[in-house]
């Protein structure tokens, strides 16, 4: 992505870029015949995943192709080092021909010359020759240099990490030991079953995570992301709060062509920014409030965040489940957001700022309103039955076609060509990703290193489910600091949930929760890329914008605590274990939203004017008695009542504060 706007000065750009660059990679930007053969690389990556869609290439080809692709792509346009920007060293080159010459070698089962030999190699797991070994040997580092270039050391290091607990874990102590693996049998474990680089999390990246992003490119080639934003400042204009609200609203609609947070961050705050500051809005809070809208681009359904496929793929369920059971939790979060906004108006005392546009609400859509039918076609094509890998490939067709509605938006071959080939160049970083991740996981299901970890967790909270969910959220927490968020959910999904499952918690409010906190790393202290990007834009703080981004999205922080702590929580998943009705999904929803309310206002310390600390705290005590019943119904009686107390006790506020409000407004002299 490019940095636009006059807003920024050239450096200013530039550590925007890299801000971008380090969540999305840096990659060589190269003119004439170099760029032409690595683009024309690229698209021939893009179009072998798109027929790969449409017809019938079996899933173990799938996976090896597509590795073979992103390692030599991951190669030939990422630098060794970033002072080797924008050229290429033959050993970059040498790295990418192994990359497919190691895969070749699995396809035609070490005989180099016919594909019928794979079956043979895969049953020579128990025994592998010589050069098996050595070849995956050379793979396993190859997918730990295109991880390195990638995402930066820790993902490499933490993989390296569990390659030696594999080798040498039995001299560790109790719990944590094992019997001990030769490196022979790590290696075979890792490339020549399921078990490992190939597993499922490879799996998702290529049939899944590939397609939404090639859909994101070819959106963003054709004008959707600018018309989401020109859409949503139309559709707020006039209010005060008009700029917040369509801060909120463009984050949403974005988060199906972008699918990044720090992407997200920028793309809105180079057109929203001017307009909140002349609204009225300060530096760390608009800030604050373009983080926490970026973020919410990872969360927003149809697209959600790659995670989300790997979700479905654990749980064997349908994307469009997952999809479902992210529908209230984001509403949530969106509706935080809002309430945010509506107390800025007040808190910052906003003005109305129309935005600067050269047409109507009704001419945008007349001219624009097509860019809508990719986005609502990805859900009626998964609710009329088809798979979200069909739903997706249909729905790229129908964005490529809709483009030529306009000249100006129209999809023309060298476009559509730079489109096709950005849609795999941003996917790889991820790909590689979930590469080095089925190291990880590999390594977890050889050792029974899961079922250890959750022993430990447990023992550590006493048995107890509140303990172990702010433990494991603590554990995604700092883990997602350091890695990007589908490598935080993968190592997090394998290790940290089965301790939550374990203590009846259901396997799908597990893995969405520890989702949801991965995703909120983004936006966590003491560094977080998207309020660095934010406060980049506007001029101020990095770690004060980080903490304001954090403010705003406290709710989302505490939303995900409902689906394991209450016994009814489930219902804001849109799941109904037996003897729950969708009445109960209702309860917990409104319980969940005044909750929301109430810690916004604790959270802003203002309703209608200034809060003291004692209200705050009140209101506080307020969301945690609407959000997590569970914890206080032993005093109260119950959950139900502790709701209907927390519901009393915001209302009280509420009540109280307008009343302070109206008695201190000045009233009319009588004439």
């Amino acid at each position: 992505m490019t940095v636009q706007g006059e807003l920024l000065s050239d450096d200013e750009r530039r550590k925007v870029e890299e801000l971008i660059e380090q969540e999305d990679g840096a990659v060589h930007k190269f003119a004439g015949w170099w760029g032409t053969v690595l683009t024309s690389i690229a698209v021939a990556m893009t179009l072998f995943h798109l027929y790969a869609a449409a017809s019938t290439v079996d899933q173990q080809s799938l996976r090896e192709i597509h590795v073979a692709f992103a390692l030599s792509l991951v190669f030939l346009l990422f630098p060794m080092v970033k002072s080797w920007r924008n050229r290429i060293a033959p050993w970059d080159i040498v790295a990418a021909g192994l990359s497919v010459g190691v895969i070749w070698y699995m396809m035609t089962g070490g005989t180099w010359i016919s594909l019928e030999g794979a079956d043979d190699f895969l049953d020579r797991y128990v025994s592998p020759t010589h050069m098996d070994i050595a070849v995956g040997a050379v793979l396993i580092l190859l997918v730990l240099e295109s991880t390195r270039r990638a995402t930066g050391w820790i993902m490499p290091i933490v993989s390296m990490a569990f390659f030696a607990y594999g080798l040498w874990g039995n001299y560790l102590p109790a719990p944590w030991t094992h019997k001990g693996y030769p490196i022979v049998d790590l290696i075979a474990e890792l490339y020549m079953t399921l078990n490992g680089i190939f597993g499922s999390a490879i799996d998702v990246s290529a049939s899944l995570i590939i397609l939404f992003t090639i859909f994101g490119a070819i959106l963003q080639a054709s004008g959707a992301g600018r018309f989401f934003i020109d859409f949503s400042l139309l559709a707020m204009k006039g209010q005060p709060n008009a700029a917040g609200r369509a801060v909120v609203l463009s984050s949403f609609l974005l988060g199906g062509p972008s699918g990044s947070g720090v992407a997200t961050t920028v793309t809105i705050g180079t057109v929203a920014w001017p307009i909140m500051r002349q609204a009225g809005y300060g530096k760390t809070a608009a800030g604050g409030l373009l983080a926490a809208g970026g973020l919410g681009a990872i969360l927003s359904p149809p697209v959600l965040g790659a995670a989300a496929f790997l979700i479905a793929e654990y749980l064997k369920m349908s994307y469009l489940d997952v999809v479902r059971m992210a529908i209230i939790p984001t509403c949530l979060y969106y509706f935080g957001l809002l309430v945010m906004t509506e107390i800025d108006s007040r808190k910052y005392k906003l003005r109305a700022v129309d935005p600067e546009l050269d047409m109507t609400m009704r001419q945008l859509l007349m001219r624009y309103g097509f860019h809508f039918s990719s986005l609502i076609s990805v859900v009626v094509l998964m609710i009329w039955g088809y798979s979200a890998t069909y739903a997706v490939f249909w729905s790229i067709l129908l964005a490529i076609l809709v483009s030529y509605l306009r000249t100006d938006t129209a999809l023309l071959p060298r476009r559509l060509f730079d489109a096709l080939a950005a849609g795999s160049i941003q996917a790889l970083g991820v790909a590689a990703t979930c590469a080095c991740a089925g190291i990880i996981v590999g390594i977890i299901t050889k050792t029974g290193l899961a079922l250890k970890f959750s022993s430990i967790v447990i023992d550590l909270a006493g048995g107890s489910l509140f303990w172990t969910a702010i433990y494991t959220s603590l554990i995604v927490w700092v883990v997602g600091l350091a890695v990007p968020v589908t490598a935080s959910y993968i190592m997090c999904a394998v290790i940290a949930a089965p301790a939550l499952i374990k203590l009846g918690v259901p396997d799908y409010a597990a893995h969405m929760f520890i989702f949801y906190y991965a995703v909120l790393s983004e936006v966590s202290p003491p560094t977080a890329l998207s309020p660095f990007a934010a406060a980049t834009l506007t001029r101020a703080d990095p770690y004060i914008t980080t903490l304001q981004s954090w403010k705003y999205a406290l709710p989302a922080f505490l939303v995900p605590f409902i689906f394991v702590l209450d016994p009814i929580g489930s219902g804001l998943l849109l799941e109904f274990p037996k003897g729950m009705s969708w009445m109960w999904a209702v309860w917990v929803t409104i319980g969940a939203a005044a909750g929301v309310v109430a810690l916004a206002f604790a959270a802003q310390g203002h309703i209608t004017r200034p809060l003291n600390v004692g209200t705050r705290i009140f209101c506080f005590a307020a969301g945690v008695s609407l959000m997590f019943p569970d914890l206080v119904d032993d005093w109260v009686g119950g959950m139900v009542a502790a709701r209907l107390i927390g519901i009393a006790m915001l209302g009280t506020v509420i009540a109280y504060e307008l009343n302070r409000a109206r008695n201190a407004a000045p009233t009319r002299p009588v004439t």
